[in-house]
């Protein structure tokens, strides 16, 4: 887990993660077993545009996913990238 392409994909998976509303939707999907649509923005003291642009800043990062579900966008986490940023930090 060492070398210049590990480290940028951690630096960048830490950017993504680098404020605590994006911390706690993490944590939110992670505890949930199906995917989320309005209920992010129910459980955060944030409007309901800056929940959308801390999920698009983790979707771009490839740590949720989100799928279209008529007028909504649902919202799961993706495993293999989180197994992938714990495995970067553990390797610090």
């Amino acid at each position: 887990m060492e070398g210049r392409e590990a480290d940028e994909e951690l630096a960048a998976l830490a950017k993504a993660i680098a404020h605590p509303a994006r911390v706690q939707i993490l944590r939110l999907l992670v505890r949930k077993t199906a995917c989320i649509c309005g209920d992010i923005v129910d459980e955060l003291p944030l409007a309901q545009s800056t929940v959308s642009q801390h999920l698009k800043i983790l979707k771009e990062a490839g740590l949720i996913r989100g799928e279209v579900d008529g007028p909504r966008v649902c919202y799961c986490i993706e495993p293999a990238a989180l197994r992938r940023l714990k495995a970067l930090v553990g390797g610090l």
